[in-house]
Parts: C-alpha cells; sequence; structure tokens
C-alpha cells in the first residue's frame, strides 16, 4: 500500500511541483504524491526546465489550488514554504502534517543579471529538494 502524500506551498508552481516531481521519481512505489497551492499560480518554467535536466519531466504538471484536491485524504502532508505553513489548514482523519521549507526560486532570480544565473537559483533549490526527498521514508519515519 502506498501512503498518500501532498506538497503543499502558496502558489503550486514550483517548490511543490519538484518536490511532486522528485518523489514520483524516486519513490513512486512508496508514495501516490500530489501538490497544491493555497491558491494556483500557473506551472512556472524555470522550475520545468532545470527538472528536465535531470531527466524529471514535469511539464504535464499543473498548478492547483488546494480546493482543487479537497476530496483527497492524506496520509503525510508536508509544507515546503512558510506562509503554506503559516496558512496549513487542518486535514480530517489521520493526517501527519509537516514543515520543511526551501526559499523561493523565483524571488531568488529577481536580480539575476542574465538567464543562466536565474536558472542556478532555481538548479540549487531543485538540488536541496532532490536531497530531502532522497530521505523522505527516513523523514516521515516509514520504512521503504
Amino acid at each position: 500500500m502506498r501512503h498518500r502524500l501532498l506538497f503543499l506551498c502558496t502558489g503550486n508552481s514550483c517548490r511543490s511541483q519538484m518536490a511532486e516531481g522528485w518523489t514520483q521519481h524516486l519513490w513512486s512505489d512508496l508514495f501516490e504524491v500530489h501538490s497544491a497551492g493555497l491558491v494556483a499560480h500557473g506551472l512556472n518554467k524555470n522550475a520545468v526546465k532545470v527538472m528536465d535536466e535531470l531527466n524529471i519531466d514535469i511539464s504535464r504538471h499543473f498548478s492547483k489550488s488546494l480546493s482543487e484536491i479537497s476530496d483527497k485524504s492524506f496520509d503525510f502532508v508536508i509544507t515546503v514554504c512558510d506562509l503554506a505553513s503559516e496558512s496549513c489548514p487542518i486535514f480530517a482523519g489521520q493526517t501527519k502534517r509537516f514543515h520543511q521549507g526551501f526559499q523561493d526560486p523565483p524571488k531568488l532570480a529577481e536580480n539575476a543579471k542574465s538567464e543562466e544565473d536565474a536558472l542556478n537559483h532555481y538548479r540549487k533549490v531543485r538540488d536541496e529538494i532532490g536531497e530531502f526527498v532522497k530521505k523522505l521514508p527516513s523523514f516521515l519515519q516509514i520504512s521503504s
């Protein structure tokens, strides 16, 4: 039986999408993974681009708000930004909630001098999320 997992962020455009992609790539046998935002901001093209560099395709993902998946139940909810953590609703049942914040790549890239410099901010956060997801079973204290 796979555990139902939700990554929650502010706009479901970047960090939560990357976390969903990493989890599908590394742990699809262990988790049924979803992502959502407090609101839907649309999928970030740079997030798609840097994930594709590692052959993780999130191009078919779409940004969705928490209300769009309200019919689903989750074993685990992980907020990946501070605003989502502060605004996270109560989930019914036995849902266990965790917070693991990551910096916001678009904000980090705001003053980048080139597209490559901007993408480097996305790569940094992508890699940090990847390292976190690699340890996900241990973090959630479940056996892999």
